[in-house]
C-alpha cells in the first residue's frame, strides 16, 4: 500500500492505495459497470476542496465507461475493489482539459480525488450471469459438503460397527476363557 501506480504510462492518471479492499472482494466488470463511491476532489496546487459526498454522506453512482465522468476516474475505478480507498491524482487531459472545467476548477488544474468504492452492481434490467455463475458454484460447495458429511457419517458407522464386532470377538474370547477355567478348575478338584 502507498505505492504510486501510473495507470496511463504517461503520469496522466496516477493511483495510491490507501486503505486495501479485503482478499475476495468484488470489482467492477463488464457485467458490475454501475458502481457507488464516496469521494473528496481537491485540487493539487492549493489542496482546496472543490467537491464531495462526505459533507452529506451521500454516494455519487454512475456506470464506468459511458463517458458520465471524466476519463481518469473511468480509467482508476475499473482497478479498484469494493472497500478499497485510493488517491486518484489526474492531469487536466484526464480530467476536465482545457475546456469545460467548472468554475471553481482552474483550466489546465490537476486534481486530486480520495475515492473509496462502495459497491460495483449490473446493469439494470440486463441479466447477471455472474451471479447465477455464483449461485450455481455455492450449490456445488453445498452439495460436496453434504457428500463428504454423508462420507465421514458412513465411515463412522463402519467404526462403530468395527469396534462392536472386535468388542464381541473380545467378550467371546473372555467367555471362551472363563469356560475353559472352570472346566480346569473342576478337574483339578476330584
Amino acid at each position: 500500500m502507498g505505492d504510486v501506480i501510473d495507470l496511463t504510462g504517461d503520469g496522466g492518471v496516477l493511483k495510491t492505495i490507501l486503505r486495501a479492499a479485503k482478499p475476495g472482494a468484488m470489482q467492477p466488470t463488464e457485467d458490475l459497470p454501475n458502481v457507488d463511491v464516496h469521494y473528496e476532489g481537491t485540487l493539487a496546487e492549493t489542496g482546496e476542496v472543490f467537491d464531495t459526498t462526505r459533507e452529506d454522506n451521500t454516494l455519487f453512482s454512475f456506470e464506468l465507461g459511458k463517458g458520465s465522468v471524466i476519463k481518469a476516474w473511468d480509467i482508476a475505478i475499473k482497478t479498484m475493489k469494493v472497500g478499497e480507498v485510493a488517491r486518484i491524482t489526474c492531469k487536466s487531459e484526464y480530467a476536465y482539459g482545457s475546456a469545460g472545467s467548472p468554475p471553481d476548477i482552474p483550466e489546465n488544474a490537476t486534481l486530486i480525488f480520495e475515492v473509496e468504492l462502495i459497491a460495483c452492481k449490473p446493469r439494470k434490467g440486463s441479466t447477471f450471469g455472474s451471479v447465477s455463475d455464483e449461485k450455481a458454484r455455492l450449490e456445488e460447495l453445498k452439495k460436496q459438503r453434504e457428500i463428504a458429511a454423508a462420507s465421514k457419517e458412513e465411515e463412522k458407522k463402519r467404526r462403530e460397527e468395527a469396534k462392536a464386532t472386535a468388542a464381541a470377538r473380545v467378550q467371546a474370547k473372555l467367555e471362551a476363557k472363563k469356560g475353559q477355567g472352570r472346566g480346569k478348575g473342576k478337574n483339578k478338584g476330584k
